[in-house]
C-alpha cells in the first residue's frame, strides 16, 4: 500500500504493514541466543527472551509445540531455536513464534547421530532381516554392563523373583565416557567368542543424551551387527532411543524388561500349559459338537424325514392328479350314461315294435318281406304276411282299391291294421 506524503497512518495501520513486512520476510527462521526471562503460563504457553551479547529478542513457544520438548527450558540454556518472525499488534511488539527448540549442544550431538544413523541404515545393519529370534528357554545369559550400575542389580533381581534358574555371566564394562565404546564392543565380541551365554544383553540405566552415547558409538552398532548370538539392547529408560536399538535383535524398554524377556517363571509357564491344555479341549469339544449335528441329519429319524419331505409333495401332487383323473372320469361316464339313456329312449320312441304290441300290425309282402304302406302298392296276386305281437298270419289280398284316408289323430300303423286283409285259406 502506497500512501502520499501528507497522509497520516493510524496506530494499527502501521502496526499491519509493519507485521505484514515482517511475516512476509522472515516466515521461517533460525536463531541462537541464550534463554532470559523463562515464563510459562497458566495455559501452558512458554515465553522467554533471546539474548547475546548486543540485542534481545522476545519469543512465545505455544503449548501444542511446548509439550514436545526433550529439555527444561531454563535462564541461560543456549538453545537454537526455529520458528517465524510476527508482531503482537496489541503491544506493538515484534517476537519470534517458537515452532522448534533444542539446547545448542544438544543439537549438535542430534545432528549428529542422524547422520551416522543414516549412513549405517543404508550399509543394512539396522534391516530387518538381519534379527534372531530369541531362545525361548535359555539356559545362560551373558550382560554387557558396568558391574557396580544398576541396571545390573535390576537384572539379576528380576530373574530371581522369577525362580527361572537362568545362570547370568557378567561382562563388566565402563558405560559411560570415552573409553566406553571399545570396551562395550569388546565385551559383546567376547561373550559370542566364548559362548558365554545363549543369549546377550547389552545395556545401562537411565542418563542424559550425552551420557547415552557410547551406546550409539559406530564400534558398539557394528559388533552387535556382527554378533552371531540374539543380542537384546536396554539402553536407559523407555523414552530413550540408541542406535544399538536399532542394530539389536530385540530392543527392551528397560534393563528389568529385558529380564523379563529371557525368562519365564513357573507360574508363568503352567499358566501356558494349562491355557494351552483348555485351548485343545475347547477346540475338540467343538469339533465334537460340530460332528455331531453334522452326524444328526443322517440319523434314521433324520433320513426319513428327508426323504418324507423330498416325497411327500410328489405323492400329493400324484394323489391330486389321480382324483381329477377318477373325477373327470365319472364326469364323462356320468355324461355318456345321460347321452345314452336319451338315445335309446329316442330309439324306443320310434320302435316299430311297440306299436305292434298296441294291437297295430305289420304287412309285408311274403315273397321280399317288403313293407307295404299302401294299397296301391299290393297286388291281387300277392301273398301278405302279416307281423302280429305274437307271430306272422299269412294272408291273401281280395281287392286293392285303396280305401278313405286314415281319420285324424289314428297311429301311422293304423292304415296297415285296416287293410281288409283275412286269414289265408289253410292249406
Amino acid at each position: 500500500m502506497v500512501y502520499g506524503a501528507a497522509h497520516s497512518y493510524t496506530v494499527s495501520e502501521i502496526t499491519r504493514e509493519i507485521r505484514s513486512t515482517l511475516e512476509g520476510e522472515f516466515p521461517q527462521v533460525q536463531v541462537e541466543g541464550e534463554l532470559s526471562n523463562v515464563r510459562v503460563s497458566g495455559a501452558g504457553h512458554i515465553y522467554f527472551s533471546l539474548k547475546d551479547e548486543g540485542a534481545v529478542l522476545d519469543a512465545v513457544m505455544f503449548r501444542g509445540r511446548a509439550t514436545r520438548l526433550e529439555f527444561e527450558p531454563a535462564d541461560g540454556t543456549q538453545v537454537t531455536a526455529r520458528g517465524s518472525i510476527s508482531v503482537y499488534e496489541r503491544r506493538g511488539k515484534y517476537q519470534l513464534v517458537c515452532e522448534q527448540m533444542i539446547a545448542s549442544g544438544i543439537g549438535r550431538i542430534l545432528q549428529m547421530l542422524e547422520e551416522r544413523k543414516r549412513r549405517l541404515a543404508e550399509e543394512g545393519l539396522f534391516a530387518q532381516e538381519r534379527k534372531r529370534e530369541l531362545p525361548m528357554f535359555p539356559r545362560r545369559v551373558a550382560v554387557v554392563t558396568s558391574s557396580s550400575g544398576a541396571a545390573l542389580r535390576d537384572i539379576l533381581n528380576v530373574l530371581k523373583r522369577r525362580s527361572s534358574g537362568i545362570d547370568v555371566v557378567v561382562i563388566p564394562t565402563l558405560v559411560q565416557g570415552d573409553e566406553a565404546p571399545p570396551q562395550i564392543a569388546r565385551g559383546i565380541e567376547l561373550a559370542c567368542r566364548f559362548r558365554l551365554g545363549d543369549v546377550v544383553i547389552v545395556g545401562r540405566g537411565g542418563g542424559s543424551l550425552e551420557d547415552l552415547l557410547p551406546f550409539s558409538d559406530e564400534q558398539v552398532v557394528r559388533a552387535i551387527a556382527a554378533a552371531d548370538l540374539p543380542v537384546i539392547s536396554a539402553v536407559g529408560h523407555e523414552t530413550d532411543t540408541s542406535l544399538s536399538d536399532l542394530a539389536a535383535d530385540v530392543r527392551a524398554p528397560t534393563p528389568s524388561a529385558a529380564a523379563e524377556i529371557v525368562s519365564a517363571s513357573r507360574e508363568e509357564l503352567l499358566g501356558r500349559v494349562l491355557n494351552a491344555g483348555r485351548s485343545i479341549v475347547r477346540s475338540f469339544l467343538e469339533r465334537r459338537e460340530r460332528l455331531r449335528l453334522a452326524l444328526r441329519r443322517f440319523s434314521p429319524d433324520e433320513l426319513e424325514r428327508s426323504v418324507r419331505y423330498l416325497l411327500q409333495p410328489r405323492q400329493q401332487r400324484v394323489d391330486d392328479a389321480r382324483e381329477a383323473i377318477v373325477e373327470g372320469m365319472r364326469t364323462r361316464h356320468v355324461a355318456a350314461s345321460h347321452r345314452v339313456t336319451l338315445a335309446r329312449e329316442a330309439l324306443e320312441a320310434r320302435n316299430p315294435f311297440d306299436v305292434v304290441k298296441r294291437g297295430y300290425a305289420i304287412v309285408r309282402r311274403a315273397g321280399d318281406r317288403a313293407i307295404l304302406t299302401d294299397a296301391a302298392h299290393v297286388r291281387a296276386t300277392d301273398r301278405l304276411a302279416i307281423q302280429m305281437r305274437d307271430g306272422d298270419v299269412a294272408a291273401r289280398p281280395e281287392t286293392t282299391a285303396p280305401g278313405d284316408a286314415a281319420p285324424q289323430g289314428a297311429a301311422p300303423g293304423d292304415a296297415a291294421g285296416e287293410t281288409g286283409a283275412t286269414p289265408p285259406d289253410p292249406e
